[in-house]
């Protein structure tokens, strides 16, 4: 029993075995995830107020990427439906596909670093303090001039996350070293915080067509999606994943608790602070980009812990993927339910995402720290 303990205690990942024990399953599913994910960008390009044919869209997509042309499409790539495809929904898909990756990158990582399965993306005050720096900028004009008016709500929703979590970060360091539990508690604070401070604003300002925009910001949506907000939003997510897909044994020793961690010397303290200022960068650009689009973070990581297990060499991955996939549909389906119209996808997310939720924990058909 002892020297099974000490090669546990050498080798976290032992101790997060999932449902899947054998790595050819994991391939077979991390394959079929990709095949999805590439079957459904095509499938989703097709899918709007005007239809286009599948075969139609993947010409153009193979066409506008490559510069070849399969045979027969020089006569069938008229230009409204290239120019719907390539200058409207590809970006948009693309944004969405990255969203809900970045979303539940994010979402796995808060959870493992403050121990809480109720952890999202959204927990140290991001969405809030993304709120209120909107808030500022519609209500109180902020944006139409000046030199951060050049970037307008989206700039000012980036301060206001990072300024959020920054509070949060300070917050939990006072007094005794940081924990889950002061993370939680600093969060909570400072989301009442900025909420009243947007509540106050909105009160005040007595705007009615401010009060819309606020509105429509806070339900989330993708409908800014052009090639120009790309870079920024693909660039962090990307660089988030290549280094999070490296950290699976850290995040591991973090659900095993304290004296484990400091059985392998891993300085929790460190890499705590760590993920929580990378993963609150990366939210604030989803944010001020996407608006806020909530439950992905929360249900991905436990619908994808629940088919791969808890440990993070998997979990990362398949979870990127899954969101990836989750955000394309809800997309497809909020921009199509209404006729010559389009539903806020924050409202798709939470309609879809409470539901599964609260199924989830009523079957307690998911998995956390390997139990």
């Amino acid at each position: 029993m002892v020297s099974t303990y000490k090669e546990e205690q050498k080798n976290p990942s032992r101790m997060f075995n999932g449902s899947l024990q054998k790595r050819p399953a994991f391939s077979i599913i991390l394959a079929i995830l990709l095949v999805a994910v590439v079957m459904s960008v095509v499938i989703s390009l097709s899918i709007g107020q005007v239809n286009i044919p599948f075969q139609q869209s993947f010409q153009i997509l193979v066409h506008q990427l490559t510069g070849y042309q399969i045979h027969d499409a020089g006569e069938q790539l008229n230009g409204m439906f290239v120019d719907i495809i390539w200058q409207i929904r590809f970006p948009r898909v693309l944004l969405a596909m990255i969203t809900g990756a970045g979303l539940a990158l994010c979402g796995v990582v808060m959870q493992a670093s403050v121990q809480n399965p109720l952890a999202d993306p959204y927990i140290l005050g991001i969405s809030s303090g993304g709120v209120l720096g909107a808030t500022f900028s519609i209500m109180l004009g902020f944006g139409a001039g000046g030199i951060l008016g050049e970037f307008g709500v989206a700039s000012w929703a980036f301060i206001g996350a990072l300024i959020a979590a920054a509070l949060v970060l300070v917050l939990a360091s006072i007094g005794e070293k940081t924990s889950s539990v002061k993370l939680v508690l600093a969060g909570t604070i400072i989301n009442a915080i900025c909420s009243a401070s947007s509540n106050f604003i909105i009160y005040f300002a007595k705007n009615s067509e401010g009060i819309r925009s606020v509105s429509f910001w806070t339900m989330g949506s993708l409908a800014s999606a052009e090639w120009d907000t790309l870079p920024l939003v693909t660039a962090s997510v990307v660089m988030a994943t290549a280094f999070f897909l490296s950290q699976s044994r850290v995040m591991n020793t973090m659900l095993m608790g304290e004296e484990a961690a400091i059985t392998l010397g891993v300085n929790l303290n460190f890499y705590r602070r760590l993920y929580m200022v990378i993963s609150s960068v990366v939210t604030g650009v989803l944010v001020s980009t996407c608006g806020i689009i909530g439950f992905v973070g929360l249900i991905i990581p436990h619908i994808v812990r629940g088919v791969v297990g808890a440990d993070h060499k998997r979990l990362v991955p398949a979870s990127i993927l899954s969101g990836s996939l989750f955000m394309m549909w809800t997309d497809v389906f909020a921009r199509t339910v209404i006729p010559n119209g389009e539903l806020p996808i924050g409202i798709v997310t939470s309609l879809l995402g409470a539901p599964v939720f609260m199924y989830m924990l009523i079957k307690k058909g998911y998995r956390f720290g390997g139990r």
